[in-house]
């Protein structure tokens, strides 16, 4: 209770700055948690994209058809509809696999920006509360009052605004780094799982064209 109690006194000593950054971090919190709720949904996960690709890899079409049939997320949604060659997918399959993989990662990308936007403006905000409340501090009245106490103490809690922006800006940014990364995985995946597709479809239209002749 005492912890709690000094926290707000020191939250309430770095002026209003301090209720913007508050704002800041709550809002990275729920960007956090929204996102990680849309990728555990959307992610397919590197362990599909890795045994779809075996699979597809040692020709084993109905192995890789049942995989993205059973498995979750926009990868396995797009290999599904390009296999099974529906209606959408089955006049160019290339091509739905490029729209259809650009629209999932732009809905992944969503509110990422506002992360990077607050690892920018946090450290800022805490800058500006630092400045703010050594311009009391050094106010005249201070200096014709004489007391040096008062001067040293105001720029103590001037500094905790500069604190609480960088924590805040550290927390962004680690928010958008892990997301980031869950994207560049992906896109990778994606990339490696299209060009199998489209290997393996081309091995198959030839070996039915030798049959053929």
């Amino acid at each position: 209770m005492e912890l709690l109690t000094t926290g707000i006194t020191f939250f309430q000593k770095g002026g209003i700055v301090m209720y913007v950054l508050l704002l800041c971090s709550l809002f990275v919190f729920s960007i956090g948690i929204e996102r990680a709720m849309y990728f555990r949904r959307m992610d397919s996960g590197r362990a599909f994209a890795r045994d779809f690709y075996l699979a597809l890899a040692n020709n084993k079409w109905q192995k890789a058809e049942q995989l993205a049939d059973h498995a979750r997320g926009a990868l396995a949604d797009i290999l599904f509809a390009v296999i099974t060659k529906k209606p959408e997918a089955r006049k160019n399959p290339s091509a739905y696999m490029e729209i259809q993989s650009g629209i999932a990662l732009a809905k992944m990308r969503k509110r990422l920006y506002y992360l990077s936007v607050i690892v920018t403006m946090a450290p800022l905000l805490g800058l500006l509360g630092t400045i703010s409340g050594m311009i009391t501090s050094f106010s005249v009245f201070n200096l014709e009052s004489g007391q040096a106490t008062a001067i040293t103490g105001g720029v103590g809690e001037a500094l905790i605004a500069t604190a609480m922006g960088l924590c805040v800006a550290i927390i962004s940014l680690t928010v958008h780094a892990y997301f980031s990364q869950r994207i560049e995985n992906i896109v990778t995946d994606m990339e490696q799982c299209f060009s199998m597709v489209e290997t393996a479809a081309a091995e198959c239209d030839g070996m039915n064209k030798e049959e053929a002749a």
